[in-house]
């Protein structure tokens, strides 16, 4: 009579429930944009999120690649008078919030619940956040991104830093990126040579460069050009 015996089950590996998984993604994403932080504190950033949409834009609608003009300089190669203008047009408080002009959310609020448009209220700090890290879409997993990236850059580098990245990275044109760029592109000139009425015309096309044209300035960008100027004139200095 033989016996049959049956071979050993093979141990089992071990599972990682979803919850575990998606804590270490969690933290994982949590240390790499902080070191990442740290990291562009201190270095150039090769390129940003809204210019890798750029591409993929052109990629997904053409099916071609088209070149970005992207100059980064360093702070003791841009105009004063453009720091002045970006902080007159676009967050006059940016110099004494910590990321987030919370008197400007709630006025936006306010106005919006009486019936009125949400207006934007984005500081410096956000835009740099959002351009930088994420992509121009709005939705709100994006919104709780940019509120993170904001926070890190905030904790991470000092006021100057994040004006520095702000005009190096903005968007100024189709393909157009940067306070230098703009300067060769529209003035034929160095940032560094950057007089007060062509700082405040760059920094008046910055809400919409490809509407507000900074080639050819409509009446209102001309206005908004106008309001920035006196603006700086009354800010005075930066700090």
């Amino acid at each position: 009579m033989s016996t049959h015996h049956n071979p050993p089950t093979p141990p089992t590996p071990p599972r990682w429930p979803i919850s575990a998984i998606l804590r270490n993604l969690l933290l994982f994403f949590l240390l790499s944009s902080i070191g990442l932080g740290f990291l562009l504190r201190w270095l150039p950033p090769p390129t940003s999120g809204v210019m890798l949409y750029r591409h993929a834009e052109d990629l997904l609608a053409h099916g071609l690649f088209h070149t970005i003009d992207y100059r980064w300089v360093s702070s003791d190669e841009i105009a004063p008078a453009a720091y002045l203008a970006a902080v007159a047009g676009e967050d006059q408080q940016f110099f004494r919030h910590g990321g987030f002009d919370i008197n400007s959310i709630q006025s936006s609020l306010a106005v919006y619940s009486h019936g009125g448009k949400l207006r934007g209220a984005s500081t410096i700090s956000q835009q740099v956040a959002k351009n930088l890290f994420l992509t121009p879409s709005k939705n709100v997993i994006r919104k709780g991104l940019e509120v993170w990236f904001t926070l890190v850059l905030e904790l991470l580098w000092d006021k100057e830093r994040i004006l520095e990245v702000y005009l190096n990275i903005a968007e100024f044109g189709d393909h157009l990126f940067g306070i230098e760029a703009a300067s060769q592109h529209y003035f034929g000139i160095p940032a560094k040579k950057l007089s007060r009425p062509q700082a405040a015309l760059l920094a008046a096309t910055l809400p919409n460069p490809f509407k507000l044209k900074a080639a050819k300035p409509s009446g209102y960008l001309v206005k908004r050009q106008q309001w920035i100027l006196r603006q700086m004139q009354n800010l005075g200095t930066l700090h």
